[in-house]
This record gives C-alpha cells, structure tokens and sequence, in this order.
C-alpha cells in the first residue's frame, strides 16, 4: 500500500517540475520579448551633427599657401620674414651703406671694388712679409671658389623665368587678351613715371627694402589686410566691367579674337 502511495505522490512531483519548467521559459521568453519591444520603442540616438563647412577666405592674389611658401620657402624667405632677424637687418644694412656709397657719395662700382681689392692685397702682403722679421706664422689665406651647382641652379631658374615672361610678351602682342594688354601697358607706364624719378640703383634698393618690410608686415596683419583686399577686388571688378560694357566692347575685334570664339563655339 505504501508503493502505491509513494507512486501518485512522485507523478504529482514530476508533474509539478514539469509545470514550473514551462513557466519558466515562458517567463523568460516574455521577458526577452517586452525587452526587445522596449528597445525597439526607445528612440534611435540622433546622427553627430555634421561639420560646418568653413566659408573660404579670401586671400590676396588668390594665394592658398602660407606667405613663406610663396616667397619660395628655404633661406631667402627666412631672410625676407625676419626669421633670423640678425641676418635680415645685416643684409638690410649692407643694401642701405651701398646704396649711400653709390648714390649719396656719388661712389663709383668699379672704384669701389678697386679700392677694396688694394687695401686688402696690401694689408695680406705687408702681414705675410712682416711675420719674417718677428717670427710669426703668416696669415692663412682661405682657398675662395664659386660652387658651380647653385650658380647652375640659379641661371636655369633666370632663363625659365626669363622665357615665360617672353613668352607672356608674345601672347599678349598677338591680341589675344585685351584685358592683359592694358594691364602690362599700365605698369609699364608707372615703371616709365618711376624711372623718371630715380636711377636704376634707387629704384632696385627700393624694391629691396620692400622685399624686407611688406611681407613680414602682410604676414603679421594678413586677417585684417584680405578683408580690405576683398572689397577693392570687387570695387575694382565693378569699375572694369561698366569701362568694359562701355568702352572695350565697342573696340572692334582682331580675327585672332573672332577665330578664337568661333573654336570655343
């Protein structure tokens, strides 16, 4: 009897693991499915905001490049930007007592070298003959000699420079671009007034001292000066197109020009 007893109670058992089983996994199932409906019902985390595309600044002469790298970089745009300010205020100070040798003192180039070549031989003979009569060492005399390669390098830079601006020349006198030719007789007439002026040896010191001044200045106060630039470029751009409408659109044309219009037609 007690078997038969036992038997009932161990079904009841089994029945009953078997029951909280299912409900288990039906728990769970539940649960991940409210969880999955929660995730799904939270919002989607907006996209980073994209970055705002920086307007282009304007730079003078439409230059993308620091004032350094257009200058050529290397030494003679360190000289130019007072990067070694001992450098570029020796060169700058060599140029001016040049320029009051030569224009001030009214000093001859040719005299000038002269000059220095004899005191300089004279100060090297008299040393090295007197060093006989005290026992001395006489002075060394360094050996000098001009690198070929850079002076290569410079003359292949001049000829280039020199044929592109022949070439330019050319173009232009062949009446291709009206706008290009006023320019170059504009500055060329100013270089005429210049030249009236002043002597070649002036008006390169000029040029020299410039060289020295403006860039370093540009380069210190370029966000102030492009903004003025921009808005001479565009008065300058109105001023042109009413003298274009007005006066070179009745010009009449060369049949390089029309022969040209009708290829790009």
């Amino acid at each position: 009897m007690a078997d038969h007893e036992e038997q009932p109670h161990k079904a009841e058992s089994l029945l009953e693991k078997f029951a909280e089983k299912i409900h288990g996994h039906h728990h769970d199932g539940s649960s991940s499915s409210s969880d999955s409906d929660d995730e799904r019902k939270k919002p989607s985390a907006p996209p980073p905001p994209k970055e705002e595309e920086k307007p282009k600044i304007f730079r003078l002469f439409g230059r993308e490049r620091p004032v350094h790298k257009v200058l050529g970089g290397g030494k003679p745009a360190d000289v130019f930007l007072w990067r070694n300010k001992k450098i570029s205020a020796g060169a700058l100070g060599v140029a001016t007592a040049l320029w009051i040798l030569f224009e001030l003192l009214e000093y001859h180039l040719l005299t000038l070298v002269c000059h220095v070549l004899i005191l300089g031989l004279a100060i090297l003979f008299l040393w090295s003959n007197a060093t006989t009569f005290i026992h001395k060492m006489p002075p060394h005399i360094p050996e000098v000699s001009i690198p070929e390669k850079p002076v290569l390098e410079f003359a292949s830079v001049l000829s280039s420079e020199i044929n592109q601006g022949i070439a330019t020349l050319r173009e232009i006198a062949s009446g291709r671009d009206l706008k290009k030719f006023l320019l170059v007789v504009a500055v060329f007439w100013v270089f005429s007034i210049v030249g009236s002026c002043c002597n070649f040896l002036t008006l390169f010191y000029i040029a020299f001292v410039l060289l020295h001044t403006v860039p370093v200045l540009y380069e210190k106060y370029e966000d102030k000066v492009d903004p003025f630039a921009e808005k001479a470029t565009i008065e300058i751009k109105k001023q042109y197109a009413v003298f274009d409408e007005k006066v070179l659109s009745k010009i009449p044309r060369g049949p390089l020009k029309d022969k040209k219009k009708e290829e790009e037609g």
